[in-house]
């Protein structure tokens, strides 16, 4: 579903010049949640930047489904890949309800039957239809994110970019969104790009993932891998370490406690 090759993104010229990402390369099965870890400044939300057209792509190919994206990317392209961000009180217009919110998408492709739609959206993420008519300020950090994780869904995508998508929420909620997403992607057949630098978030989603830093790939690896402590480069066992509760199981036990 997706292939990325030798990606580069470039900032400035010059003395100015910042490589944020070098020639990073991988590629993500139809279905499939791969991951993207490392500390802050390695790359790897401007990697998700690049493919989705919110970063220039400086060097090498992006492919979606088989087809290699260009900049700027057309209106199609959103049809197959959206974008959950970190911050969801940041990335929700605070004067937009959620009904405009999930509306937006719909009018702007030309789609019908707009009402039923957004019902829809709001059910698939957990939500009724009492929060159509409200206001980000009168959401909750977890139900935000909801409304973000249906926006992104409601064109009905193949692939979903998931940047942080639980690091501004606390921790019970961290495994309810995690949940979600996860029976998403199994109900909708859909493929995820995770990007985390913690190694417990992405164990709960991801199977495979690539650790960055300073903008490079250091190694391509597996969760069970890393649960396992088989690490073949240095920095990933020193993520390893730092990491704490760093275990599927544990993530699960945390949803199943939440209030």
């Amino acid at each position: 579903m997706l292939d990325i090759q030798k990606l580069k993104v470039v900032y400035g010229t010059g003395r100015l010049r910042v490589d944020a990402v070098k020639d990073v390369s991988f590629h993500v099965g139809a279905g499939e949640s791969y991951g993207l870890v490392g500390e802050s400044g390695s790359g790897k939300s401007t990697v998700l930047r690049a493919i989705c057209g919110l970063a220039p792509i400086s060097g090498g190919r992006v492919l979606v489904d088989g087809k290699e994206v260009k900049d700027p990317r057309d209106k199609a392209f959103y049809r197959t890949v959206q974008m959950v961000f970190q911050d969801p009180y940041a990335s929700l217009h605070p004067r937009h309800t959620v009904d405009r919110t999930l509306s937006e998408p719909l009018a702007i492709h030309g789609e019908k039957d707009v009402e039923a739609r957004i019902l829809q959206a709001l059910r698939e993420v957990g939500l009724g239809p009492s929060f159509r008519f409200r206001y980000p300020h009168q959401l909750s950090g977890g139900q935000r994110q909801r409304i973000a994780i249906a926006r992104a869904l409601i064109l009905r995508p193949k692939v979903l970019l998931l940047d942080e998508p639980t690091s501004a929420l606390d921790a019970s909620v961290q495994a309810e969104i995690l949940n979600l997403l996860d029976e998403l992607r199994r109900k909708m057949g859909l493929t995820y790009i995770l990007v985390s630098h913690d190694l417990a978030v992405v164990a709960h989603l991801c199977d495979r993932l690539l650790v960055m830093r300073h903008g490079e790939g250091v190694e391509e690896t597996t969760a069970a891998s890393l649960r396992s402590g088989k690490a073949s480069n240095a920095y990933t066992q020193e993520l390893i370490e730092a990491s704490r509760g760093f275990s599927r199981d544990e993530t699960k036990a945390a949803s199943a406690t939440a209030p």
